[in-house]
């Protein structure tokens, strides 16, 4: 991770930062460790590089779905600007960043602790991971219970935070957009697929987005078969199709076959892989919508909390 000396100030909105430390960085955007000049509090800078109109589009698209939701479970926007760069090069261009400022989770990623627990050789008791899951699942219902619905559409464990209590705050809107989508041509429909696999990680992107078909009807309900990826992995430390992957199978074959296998010496309850095969249905509309999934949650839940 980079460090920066000095002092580098930016102004985002009316507020004043200073950059400390690199935090990360993906195909679209870097994340840095700031503070604000005033209140010496540390925040996370995400600054989105656009190379067209579409690009800086589609960054504030982002802006304005973190805008639109205001929820325990879904990261906030303290701030953003739009920096005009005008930056060309031989190799590259690029018209201007978009900077949103957001709160720093000092916990890091459940993919974080997922590799920790692996390492370790530790597991989550139950009643921990339906208390996360429920938060999560809190999360993703503010964002499709709002008019239009909004998808998050990369929901995976790198993309949940943890706040000190335990809180999961589902992260990085990147991706998020209108969840209700007809495919009428297969132009859509190859639209649609060509952008899935930009934006949305193979192991947990459902069958419906690897082959986008005509004539068809995309919902939020994408996002469930994330959730239900995200489920095994908090019990069992990987994707469902991690092994897939790792074979070099066809990812697209294996989730449109919905074969999912279970570890035989499982310490978790029938109801955990029960709950899994609920959500992971290759069908789109043989899923549940994510108000059915936070009753099931709610009530796994309270059974773990009491044989506690």
């Amino acid at each position: 991770m980079g460090c920066f000396c000095g002092k580098e100030a930016l102004t985002v909105g009316d507020r004043k930062f200073y950059l400390k430390q690199r935090l990360g960085e993906g195909g679209f955007s870097y994340v840095d460790l700031v503070e604000e000049s005033t209140s010496r509090k540390p925040y996370a800078l995400k600054r989105i590089l656009c190379h067209n109109k579409e690009e800086e589009s589609i960054a504030l698209q982002e802006v304005e779905i973190m805008r639109a939701i205001n929820h325990p479970n879904v990261i906030p926007l303290e701030c953003y600007s739009v920096h005009k760069v005008s930056y060309h090069s031989k190799a590259v261009d690029i018209i201007c960043e978009v900077f949103l400022v957001a709160p720093l989770y000092k916990n890091g990623t459940l993919q974080n602790r997922i590799d920790t627990w692996k390492l370790r050789g530790e597991h989550l008791p139950e009643d921990q991971i339906w208390n996360l899951m429920k938060g999560i699942s809190q999360g993703l219902k503010a964002l499709h219970d709002h008019k239009p619905p909004f998808a998050h559409r990369d929901l995976k464990p790198d993309n949940i935070m943890t706040e000190e209590d335990g809180t999961a705050v589902v992260m990085d809107l990147g991706s998020a957009t209108q969840a209700r989508v007809e495919v009428k041509t297969a132009r859509q429909a190859t639209q649609l697929q060509d952008l899935a696999a930009e934006r949305c990680s193979m192991l947990y992107r459902p069958p419906e987005l690897f082959t986008v078909e005509t004539n068809t009807n995309i919902d939020e309900r994408t996002d469930v078969w994330s959730l239900g990826c995200v489920l095994y992995a908090l019990a069992y430390l990987e994707s469902p199709f991690e092994s897939a992957y790792q074979k070099g199978d066809s990812l697209a074959l294996a989730t449109m076959a919905g074969k999912i296998t279970f570890p035989q010496d499982s310490q978790y309850s029938q109801g955990l892989q029960d709950c899994i095969m609920w959500m992971v249905k290759p069908k789109l509309e043989d899923r549940p919508f994510i108000q059915e999934v936070l009753n099931r949650i709610s009530s796994f839940h309270h059974v773990a909390e009491n044989r506690v």
